[in-house]
């Protein structure tokens, strides 16, 4: 067998080979607009062939950049499209085909990867680490109704963004092919501040590629904009048969901008139920429902994974929100690499260097990628008897360095 890269000419075999992996056929493409693999970057993607030239497995990558917490933003490869055709499975052919993307992205000179995990058990055999979180919220429209705020603002108003304030901003509903420009700057804006989140490169949008309000299906856009005119938030929806609001994303500069669509969706006329498909754990707007039971959560589930592919670079790039040190003994099996780094960090600076001093935590390079953006308590691991903690107190210390100056979310899908 053979793993190799692709080029223009192999876009037809690479997406047969795919879908017939998920046992599944390509949707036929409108002028070469809407599918999701009309994105692909064929100079980062790998087809496995056997000897007689039968393609039997694919993977490939998107260059993104991801935030980290900081606003530091990074590049990072976003791993897609892996799939082995039923008939070759359990040969070594993925195994195969992972360790090469990862030694071709270490050649290229990156150091983080991410991806979706369509099986929770496969990706943390090759490293990776579920890092940030997502939910559904469905909400019935007539317990929907936002509290009046309770705190008092100040003798010199309501912090900035703060959704205690009036709304300033004004709401305009468009369609989203009239509208793309907008989403595609407001998106870029919103992106740059939140840990987790992934661009979304220009060509995604001139495509049509991914999800909507990518995609170019019918979707109705609420754009916010603030009290100068300029926008600073959206949301994507759309209503169905069964009078449900579903709403695709909201984009939101602050938490005042969310709140004003979040309400707009809670108050649109002849709705049943209005359901967010991709609310951020944690975030505060169940606390503003008049009715604290008012929204119901389900598919509370592990979004983005992440995978250091160079420890010492991955975690000088970060920012640091808490002074301290630690020890960490970093397992990663699957390429035979043992390494054990000193991570000293002050005045939000990380120095990360290899040391033969004893370990404070030994951990799997998955478990580094999973508190890697703070959604992950260390904590959590040591308990769940994934990370050993070999020192008094290393937990709670790792806790405390390891946070985020935000929770990380996020919901580009790819």
């Amino acid at each position: 067998m053979e793993i190799r890269p692709t080029n223009d000419q192999d876009l037809d075999v690479f997406v047969d080979t795919l879908h017939a992996a998920f046992g599944r056929f390509p949707e036929t493409p409108a002028e070469g607009r809407g599918v999701w693999w009309s994105a692909l970057e064929l100079d980062r993607s790998l087809l496995a062939v056997t000897a007689d030239g039968r393609p039997v497995g694919t993977a490939a990558a998107y260059s993104f950049e991801l935030t980290l917490p900081g606003e530091i933003l990074v590049p990072a490869a976003g791993i897609t499209a892996v799939g082995v055709l039923p008939s070759h499975r359990r040969q070594g052919v993925l195994s195969a085909m992972m360790r090469h993307q990862l030694t071709e992205l270490r050649g290229r000179g990156e150091f983080l990867s991410v991806l979706l995990a369509s099986e929770a058990l496969i990706y943390r055999r090759f490293g990776y680490g579920p890092a940030t979180y997502t939910q559904r919220l469905t909400v019935p429209r007539h317990r929907g109704a936002l509290a009046l705020p309770r705190a008092r603002a100040t003798a010199d108003g309501p912090a900035t963004g703060s959704p205690n304030g009036p709304d300033t901003g004004s709401l305009e509903v468009l369609r989203s092919a009239e509208c793309r420009a907008i989403l595609e700057e407001v998106y870029d804006r919103y992106r740059r501040a939140q840990p987790g989140a992934l661009s979304r490169p220009h060509r995604w949008w001139a495509l049509g590629a991914g999800q909507p309000p990518i995609a170019p299906a019918a979707r109705h856009v609420a754009v916010h904009r603030d009290a100068d005119g300029v926008p600073d938030g959206y949301t994507s929806y759309a209503v169905d048969d069964s009078q449900t609001l579903k709403v695709d994303e909201i984009i939101a500069v602050d938490d005042a901008v969310f709140t004003a669509l979040a309400r707009f969706a809670l108050g649109h006329d002849l709705v049943s139920e209005v359901v967010f498909k991709h609310f951020p754990p944690g975030h505060p707007l169940r606390w503003q429902f008049s009715d604290f039971r008012a929204g119901r959560v389900s598919d509370d589930t592990d979004w983005l994974w992440v995978r250091l592919l160079d420890v010492p670079r991955a975690l000088t790039a970060r920012g640091w929100f808490t002074d301290g040190e630690l020890v960490l003994d970093v397992d990663d099996p699957f390429l035979g690499e043992r390494g054990r780094y000193l991570l000293t960090v002050e005045n939000g600076k990380a120095d990360c260097v290899p040391t033969d001093r004893e370990p404070d935590l030994s951990l799997d390079v998955s478990d580094l990628g999973s508190v890697y953006l703070g959604g992950t308590a260390p904590s959590t691991l040591v308990r769940a008897g994934h990370i050993r903690a070999r020192t008094s107190g290393v937990a709670a210390l790792a806790d405390a360095l390891f946070r985020a100056d935000r929770s990380p979310h996020c919901l580009h899908w790819f």
